[in-house]
């Protein structure tokens, strides 16, 4: 690039004999820097005017390659190709013109080859791991403000050329920025040279750092900036661009900007752009219909308010909540051992402390270890005492039966990558930015403010382009590999396991009295492979176990939010205010998600960012009554048939024996040992339990008296999830029936109706009745009904029997509510009532292969009654059973009066998602465990049955798995092709199924409903169930309309086929 080498020329003769010297000690540059960029000026000079010529005299210059084409291409995250050196760069017009300026660049050229040719972190790039690696840990050091330690690791990866490879134009760009910083043009020209010896081109990112370095400088003069802003221009990039594509942190924008104005003073950055509408058949009249849209129950200064609260919590990247087993008597023995667990804390916080700095110590000092194995950059990024604090909550939450050290260490390292971001997001002073936007976002959802009739995407990136200035919402740090996090998480538990240390009679004074492990590394083997363990040794966990903590320590991503997500308007930009999230969730290093989404265009993503944000905005609240039972269960010993699972004190005892007493016969040792792995197979399941559902019922407890949000992403099909794992809609029947709207609507005439009819849907009775029969049937057990509401545990108990006991209770709670008050007709309700579909997938098939039969089977075509594809199933097998019975067949005899709906559910439920025979015959085996010879025979006649109902489903579901597509991404493992098989159909109806969530969440958004779902379970208020049916047919009608099949066809022939069949 001779013009920007021209420009720096200027400057080292501006500054003088000062600028040859090394800004900033403690950095080694090579000696024959400077030599070289003398050479390398005095040939661009010779060479340039020769190239104008040459371009002048080419009638169509053809882009080299890497150029940009177009100025809104994303340059940090498109795919940077090595750009041709000087001599590739000159247009071949004249030939005797062409050999004279390749023999002047000839020495250049040897120095490059094709190995040093470096694509960006993309599909199929096996250098893309070690790239984010490099990436992270020079962000990393220039964070902690270790300049010689970035500037080291750059120099000797760029030295070797089988190390330069994984140098990407971002990392170049990291160290740019570095100096930019500190205002050293000196250093900046030498990393262009780099640059350019490594043969990549530089982008918006590295002329931003240039233009914000000239920018700091006291006195720069204007023609430099002139050259500068002309080779971009020859890059094919404009000032805009700059401003339109870089990120930026604390004041960088502004020292861009001062640059460019010293030559430009008239010069404003055009930021803004015209939104571009979605044009997708199914959405298009959507979007180009205005409407107005609902707001929230709450005014513009609570929600205000609650952003306050939930962007302090989030700073806090913790949150310590009572535990519900608080409500229990503390009795003397538990008291002491909840003194002598804080004791014991205090000790260990304090070795920890101690190593951890004398770690780091060593490190810090130890200059011949690799980078790509230290640790120092990674232990510095925060305070010492963030990482005791989660060393010490990882051993708190730790199981008694241990806990694989593969799972322990990746959540620890993600703990402090979150907290990490944090750290990040604060020091690049954009959080006063954030909250200026979501201030002015909440007057969209506010109910004492004007209806603007955008949707909360379009307002929340009308509001960024507004306030374009300071620093940038958007990250643009690297996100840390797996690999890292299981490299730091193991740093941190090989320090726990070497400093936690307890003496061995701290229970027993008797004991001889030494100090032993707290926690030990063992092995174990799943699956035949062996796999590190991390257990607490039994002092430890019986200590543990009689204090019964108060107290619970959560991320606090996991908890719900306090105020309205901040709306998806980018795969990389929504929900949490500071957590980082993903769009799409994935397993750990995958790329073709990420891929895709890059790949999309940003209209097209619209109307699944609109309908996270819709799912992601309803507001919740606690049904109190409810939780106040359940506590009180857990706290009694817990109730299997109510799934309140008991404490460890009721797991059976792990019988003990010695394997070397001769009284033992072989037979009795192995079987004993057997007896022994399942107690203690019992003990940990049923902490796991336990545990979970103290957690669910704490945080639970603790929102009680408050209204929050579930954030919402999806996973590569598009179904939708909410982000915090424990406690949400998608979980058992216990967090469901916990869970009402916030908002609340009058049932109005038929909204009584649908909470009874709600009620017999959920006792799993009258499936095949109609609405009409079970309106019928919930009238002649009101007594039940409101037995059950009014004495739950004491009464008759009708509600247990139910298949979903709690949701049941619940409902029974607001019918007798509403059936009691004045006006039913007016009685608010917050309870929200479901409809499931019925075995949507089979809707799907039938749908697509426009099977009247199948349809008929799934209630997609009229009947008086509602059809029950599940006990359709089973009359089957059972005519099948009494069959073989009368033969004689003794499995048939002894099957009888074992067919019911219930068993067989489950397996035609799945069968459609490519449930295997294996996973079927376990399913029904957790039902009949009793018969050996059962789950093989009765999977083969529910297969069998199946098949018969739904022949077109079994036609395509078998179509789809003879695809024969061989698709890999990954460059570490081989694909399974059974697996791809077996996939791909059950991956294809979720698909559908999520597409057809997705338009009913979005017109029932525009109608002014309350809408979540569960998969294909639709929730609604009863007031609105009516009006939420009409759009969930309509929607699956417009959706079925489409040539599904042929599109998809058309699609695997263009992508697969290298000709037509």
């Amino acid at each position: 690039h001779t013009t920007i080498f021209t420009v720096l020329e200027a400057r080292i003769q501006q500054l003088g004999p000062s600028a040859k010297k090394v800004v900033t000690e403690g950095v080694m540059t090579s000696k024959t820097h400077a030599n070289r960029w003398m050479e390398k000026l005095q040939r661009e000079k010779w060479i340039n005017p020769k190239k104008q010529t040459l371009h002048r005299m080419h009638d169509k210059p053809t882009i080299t390659t890497g150029q940009k084409s177009e100025t809104n291409t994303k340059v940090e995250d498109s795919k940077a190709t090595a750009s041709t050196t000087t001599s590739s760069k000159v247009y071949a017009v004249q030939k005797k013109s062409k050999q004279k300026v390749s023999r002047v660049s000839e020495m250049d050229q040897q120095s490059l080859s094709a190995s040093e040719k470096l694509l960006e972190d993309k599909e199929g790039n096996r250098y893309g791991d070690p790239q984010l690696r490099i990436r992270c840990y020079l962000e990393a050091c220039v964070f902690i403000d270790d300049v010689a330690r970035a500037q080291s690791c750059l120099l000797s990866h760029h030295r070797q050329l089988s190390k330069r490879m994984h140098l990407s134009i971002s990392a170049y760009n990291i160290i740019m920025r570095m100096w930019a910083k500190i205002g050293s043009i000196n250093h900046i020209r030498r990393l262009f040279i780099l640059i350019e010896e490594a043969g990549l081109k530089p982008n918006v990112t590295s002329y931003s750092a240039v233009l914000e370095c000239m920018g700091r400088m006291p006195e720069c003069k204007t023609w430099i900036i002139k050259r500068c802003l002309q080779q971009m221009e020859m890059d094919g990039l404009s000032v805009d661009d700059v401003f339109r594509q870089c990120v930026f942190k604390k004041d960088e924008r502004e020292m861009v900007l001062r640059a460019v104005q010293l030559v430009q003073p008239e010069y404003q950055p055009n930021v803004s752009r015209d939104q571009p509408v979605c044009s997708l058949p199914l959405v298009e009249q959507f979007y180009r219909e205005g409407s107005t849209y609902p707001k929230l129950d709450f005014s513009l200064k609570e929600l205000r308010d609650r952003f306050s609260l939930q962007l302090a919590m989030e700073k806090a990247t913790t949150i310590t909540i009572d535990s519900v087993e608080t409500l229990k008597p503390v009795t003397e023995n538990m008291a002491k051992m909840r003194e002598l667990l804080a004791t014991q804390r205090k000790h260990w916080e304090k070795a920890l402390l101690h190593a951890l700095k004398e770690k780091k110590r060593i490190l810090s000092s130890n200059s011949q270890k690799s980078w790509s194995t230290c640790m120092y950059p990674y232990l510095c990024i925060l305070d010492d005492q963030d990482y005791v604090n989660i060393m010490l909550q990882s051993l708190d939450k730790l199981s008694p039966s241990g806990e694989s050290l593969l799972t322990m260490a990746e959540e620890m390292g993600n703990r402090v990558y979150n907290l990490y971001s944090i750290r990040q997001k604060s020091h690049s002073q954009m959080i006063e930015k954030l909250g200026s936007i979501y201030n002015s976002y909440a007057e969209l959802l506010a109910n004492d403010t004007e209806t603007n009739g955008m949707l909360p995407r379009e307002c929340w990136a009308s509001l960024e382009m507004q306030r374009s200035s300071g620093p940038s919402l958007l990250s643009d740090d690297t996100p840390w590999p797996m690999v890292l996090m299981v490299q730091l998480g193991s740093f941190l538990v090989d320090l726990m396991v070497r400093e936690l240390k307890i003496w061995s009679n701290i229970l027993n004074p008797a004991q001889e009295k030494k100090l032993i492990p707290v926690l030990y590394h063992m092995y174990t083997f799943r699956s035949n492979h062996k796999i590190g363990f991390i257990k607490p040794h039994p002092i430890v966990t019986q200590i543990q176990r009689v204090a019964m903590e108060t107290k619970l320590t959560f991320d606090s991503y996991v908890m719900p939010m306090l105020c309205p997500p901040v709306p998806w308007t980018s795969p990389k930009s929504g929900t949490y205010l500071l957590t980082p999230t993903k769009l799409m969730r994935s397993t750990d290093g995958a790329i073709q998600h990420q891929l895709l989404l890059e790949k999309s265009q940003d209209e097209d993503l619209h109307a699944v960012l609109d309908s996270l944000n819709q799912v992601g905005n309803c507001p919740w609240k606690i049904n109190k009554p409810l939780l106040d039972i359940i506590i009180s269960i857990f706290n009694d010993k817990g109730s299997d048939k109510l799934c309140i699972p008991p404490p460890l004190s009721e797991a059976p005892e792990v019988p003990r024996f010695n394997p070397h007493d001769p009284s033992y016969t072989q037979a009795e040792k192995a079987y004993m040992k057997r007896e022994g792995l399942k107690a203690k197979k019992k003990v940990s399941e049923m902490h796991s339990l336990r545990m979970d559902a103290l957690y669910k019922l704490s945080i639970a407890n603790h929102m009680r008296d408050k209204i929050f949000w579930f954030p919402h992403n999806m996973d590569f099909r598009g179904r939708t999830y909410p982000r915090q794992p424990y406690f949400n809609h998608l979980g058992s029947d216990v967090t469901r029936g916990l869970l009402l709207f916030a908002e609340g609507r009058p049932l109005g005439p038929k909204g009584l109706d649908w909470l009874k009819i709600h009620l017999v849907n959920l006792t799993g009775l009258k499936k095949r009745s109609s609405l009409v029969g079970r309106l019928e049937y919930a009238e002649s057990i009101m007594e039940d009904i409101l037995d059950s509401a009014d004495h739950p545990l004491y009464g008759r108990k009708w509600w247990m029997n139910a298949d979903e006991p709690w949701q049941a209770l619940a409902c029974c709670m607001e019918i007798a509510n509403a059936s009691r008050s004045p006006d039913h007709t007016k009685f608010i309700s917050y309870f929200p009532v479901h409809q499931d579909g019925s075995c949507n997938g089979l809707q799907h098939y039938a749908a697509l292969g426009r099977d009247m039969i199948g349809a008929t089977s799934v209630n997609l075509m009229p009947c008086e009654l509602p059809q029950d594809v599940y006990s359709g199933v089973a009359q089957q097998v059972e005519e099948f059973r009494a069959r073989d019975a009368e033969k004689g067949l003794k499995i048939a005899q002894v099957l009888e009066g074992f067919i019911s709906r219930k068993v067989v559910k489950q397996t035609v439920m799945t069968v459609v998602y490519g449930v295997t025979r294996y996973g079927g015959r376990l399913q029904i085996e957790k039902r009949l465990k009793e018969i050996d010879d059962f789950p093989k025979v009765s999977f083969v006649l529910v297969m069998h049955s199946k098949s018969l109902v739904f022949s077109c489903f079994s036609q395509l579901k078998s179509s789809m798995q003879n695809l024969s597509i061989h698709i890999s991404h990954d460059a570490n493992e081989k694909p399974d092709c059974m697996k791809q098989k077996n996939a791909f159909p059950p991956n294809f109806i979720h698909s559908l199924d999520s597409t057809h969530m997705m338009l009913t969440s979005l017109h029932c958004y525009r109608a002014g409903l309350t809408f979540v779902s569960v998969h294909d379970c639709y929730w609604t208020h009863a007031v609105t169930v009516d009006t939420m049916n009409r759009v969930c047919r309509e929607q699956f009608v417009v959706l079925h309309s489409q040539p599904i099949l042929e599109e998809l066809s058309g699609f695997l022939l263009k992508k697969y086929c290298s000709r037509p069949p």
